[in-house]
C-alpha cells in the first residue's frame, strides 16, 4: 500500500497554490459576470488579490479588495451573505472532488505597498539607502 506524503515545507504546496490560483481566476469571473443574484454584490466592483487553500483544500481564504478601496465593510458583508452560491458558481468550472468552504478577508496588500512607498519617499530612508548603494559599489571586496 503507497503511503501519502504531505507537504512539510515552510509555504504553502505546489497543489495548494495551483487550486488557490484556479479559484482565484473564477471567483474573479463569477464577480465580473455577476453570477450571483445579489444587486448589493453586483453593484460593488470586487478585485480578488489572493486566494489561500487549506492543506486539505477544504478551506479557501478569499483576499478581496473593493475598487477604490471603499466600503470594504460592506463588500465583505455581502460576500459573506453569498457564500454559499459563490461557492456552487464558483466550483461549478473547477473540476474540483470538493468545493472548499469559501472565507472572505480584506486584502492589504495595497495599504502595506502604499505605506513601503511612503518610507522609501522619506528623504532620511532615501539617504540611507543611497549611502548603503555607494558602499556596496565602491569596489572595496572584502571577502
Amino acid at each position: 500500500m503507497a503511503k501519502h506524503r504531505t507537504h512539510e515545507g515552510p509555504g504553502p504546496s505546489q497543489r495548494q497554490l495551483r487550486v488557490g490560483e484556479l479559484i482565484r481566476r473564477r471567483m474573479s469571473e463569477v464577480l465580473q459576470r455577476g453570477e450571483v443574484h445579489d444587486p448589493d454584490l453586483n453593484r460593488i466592483p470586487i478585485t480578488v488579490g489572493e486566494v489561500r487553500c487549506s492543506p486539505d483544500l477544504k478551506v479557501a481564504t478569499v483576499f478581496v479588495l473593493p475598487l477604490g478601496g471603499e466600503g470594504r465593510d460592506e463588500a465583505i458583508a455581502a460576500l459573506a451573505r453569498n457564500r454559499s452560491e459563490l461557492r456552487r458558481a464558483m466550483a461549478r468550472d473547477l473540476g474540483l472532488k470538493f468545493a472548499p468552504d469559501l472565507r472572505f478577508r480584506i486584502d492589504e496588500t495595497f495599504d502595506r505597498l502604499d505605506d513601503a512607498r511612503r518610507l522609501f519617499a522619506d528623504e532620511r530612508v532615501r539617504r540611507d539607502v543611497e549611502a548603503g548603494a555607494d558602499d556596496d559599489t565602491s569596489g572595496d571586496d572584502r571577502r
